[in-house]
């Protein structure tokens, strides 16, 4: 990383370590599921950085490592998506992460399919993950929104969610994975405004 880089990453962010959560649910039969495209990243990212993720006393599952250069902290909470508040506030605690160093990578069902949208705090548009961090921590965390699109015709909200990605989607998905996981490496080594600037489509 160039030294703008670290310029800009170090006036744009506080001290501290960085704690990306990645939402979904825990169990084989959600792995593949729309809802769980937070996991996805995270573990790509624990991939690029050579970890593995380990079980920890906060209900998740963690790497630790860097990411340009910044010390980071990758977890995917092993409780169901509606309670993820509780093991982001415990990491948060026992790291020591300033709320403006969290990033929460999810679902978004309001942007059309691989699309991204990179933002800090907001409501939680209804999504159940941010809704549990956002009442334990407050909404001033960084957020990936990995988009998914609406649920075809009457499909209901939470079936769509909970279905795996379409064999036409799948065509697309380590595309938008690896895209949104470099979009969570752009927030930690070049600030939120860089990183909108590129990835914000």
């Amino acid at each position: 990383m160039d030294r703008m880089s670290m310029n800009v990453a170090s006036e744009t962010a506080p001290e501290g370590p960085w704690l990306v959560a990645g939402l979904g649910n825990p169990g084989p039969e959600y792995t593949g599921n729309r809802h769980n495209i937070g996991f996805m990243v995270a573990e790509l990212l624990a991939e690029r950085i050579s970890g593995r993720f380990k079980a920890h006393k906060s209900r998740a599952q963690v790497v630790e490592g860097r990411i340009g250069g910044q010390r980071v902290v990758l977890a995917k909470p092993m409780t169901f998506m509606n309670l993820s508040g509780g093991p982001v506030t415990a990491l948060r605690d026992f790291y020591k992460v300033p709320v403006g160093n969290i990033i929460a990578v999810h679902d978004e069902l309001d942007i059309d399919y691989a699309t991204l949208r990179l933002k800090k705090g907001g409501g939680d548009n209804g999504h159940n993950g941010l809704k549990s961090i956002t009442k334990s921590l407050g909404p001033d965390y960084l957020r990936v929104r990995c988009g998914i699109g609406r649920p075809p015709g009457r499909m209901d909200v939470a079936a769509f969610v909970l279905k795996d990605f379409s064999s036409a989607e799948r065509k697309e998905l380590d595309w938008f994975v690896d895209r949104s996981a470099d979009a969570v490496e752009a927030l930690i080594s070049e600030g939120l405004e860089r990183a909108q600037g590129t990835y914000n489509s």
